[in-house]
């Protein structure tokens, strides 16, 4: 074990490759990645937030405890239905993790249960770590494994993972998230587009712990894939400060468990194509719809617009705000349907 976490609350089925990956900027990342290289091969300088984002961060965490609990508590009880005491959680890290201890806090508070709970590596355009995935397999049924992650944007780890599960045909590929405004998940707490305060920041509401990374000179074909560990900021680390307030929020009512939403991915994939039509962007993948990854756009890629449903949401859009701000990039008023904000990613080779 590596990272925050406590070793009772998740299994990291991830390397230890803290010291061996050169951090790099983000604009050199970006380069790199439009030029081809993938985005699994390098880890970015962690963003170091400043007083004024915290404090939205804490306002966000305040303003959203609420509705994050009440999501966590509705896929836990979906997941518990379909899966029962035997469900086995794993969670898509990094931003899965968190996410997968509070269901697991959850569902033994509700159901007196002690569920498994792994994270593991799935990257896009790569797959999903197979060892990880086997070492899995060899403790568990593949029927009570339920993946887990944060949120849908266009769905790209969604259709990731059914495409990994070509190989696993014992493995359902549904996912589970809390807010799936993209209509694709197979279990969610809510379609709304809501924040989820841990997107707010990167590794020190992620147990200390990177993105994850795949390189063959650094990742052997027996490994895990990796991780680094920032142990140096471990007097910023917000983890359990997070999880510890959504839990304040638990109810354990039994929930409506019908979704109701009238809505399809299809739809949600029509609105993203019709921003690449307007803003003349010939890449998807520039595209970050979700206030989840409209905030990442911000702290970890090149964005050159931030598109907004409303300049005056402070309530739901404070910390896109603030970042925008410090990033000296563009906010720019949209009418968006599903979504509350959308980062567009700047083309490095007009520059």
């Amino acid at each position: 074990m590596f990272g925050s976490y406590r070793s009772d609350d998740v299994t990291i089925l991830l390397k230890d490759i803290t010291g061996q990956v050169k951090p790099q900027t983000t604009e050199e990342r970006e380069r790199l990645i439009q030029g081809g290289r993938h985005y699994c091969e390098m880890l970015p300088i962690e963003y170091e937030p400043s007083e004024q984002y915290m404090k939205m961060f804490y306002t966000a965490l305040d303003m959203y405890s609420g509705i994050t609990a009440e999501a966590v508590g509705r896929l836990a009880q979906l997941i518990y239905k379909d899966k029962g005491e035997k469900a086995v959680l794993v969670s898509l890290a990094r931003a899965g993790t968190s996410i997968g201890v509070l269901l697991k806090h959850y569902m033994d508070r509700k159901y007196g249960i002690n569920v498994a709970h792994y994270t593991i590596s799935i990257i896009r355009g790569r797959g999903i770590d197979k060892n990880a995935m086997d070492y899995i397999l060899a403790r568990h049924d593949p029927k009570y494994i339920q993946f887990i992650d944060g949120w849908t944007g266009k769905g790209a780890i969604t259709r990731q993972l059914v495409e990994a599960m070509a190989d696993y045909p014992q493995v359902s590929a549904g996912l589970g998230v809390l807010s799936d405004p993209a209509f694709i998940s197979e279990k969610c707490g809510t379609h709304d587009d809501f924040l989820i305060a841990s997107s707010c920041l990167n590794s020190t509401v992620s147990g200390l712990l990177s993105r994850t990374f795949l390189r063959s000179d650094i990742i052997g074909e027996n490994d895990f894939h990796g991780a680094v560990f920032y142990k140096e900021l471990a007097d910023k680390d917000l983890t359990y400060h997070f999880i510890n307030r959504v839990e304040q929020e638990f109810s354990f009512e039994d929930y409506d468990l019908t979704d109701k939403a009238a809505d399809t991915a299809e739809n949600t994939m029509e609105e993203v194509r019709h921003i690449c039509r307007d803003f003349d962007i010939a890449d998807i993948n520039l595209v970050k719809p979700s206030i989840g990854e409209a905030t990442r756009v911000l702290l970890r890629r090149m964005p050159w617009k931030m598109l907004v449903h409303s300049l005056d949401d402070s309530e739901h859009l404070g910390h896109l705000y603030q970042l925008a701000e410090e990033k000296g990039c563009e906010l720019v008023e949209y009418p968006l349907r599903h979504y509350r904000a959308c980062g567009l990613i700047k083309t490095m080779a007009d520059n």
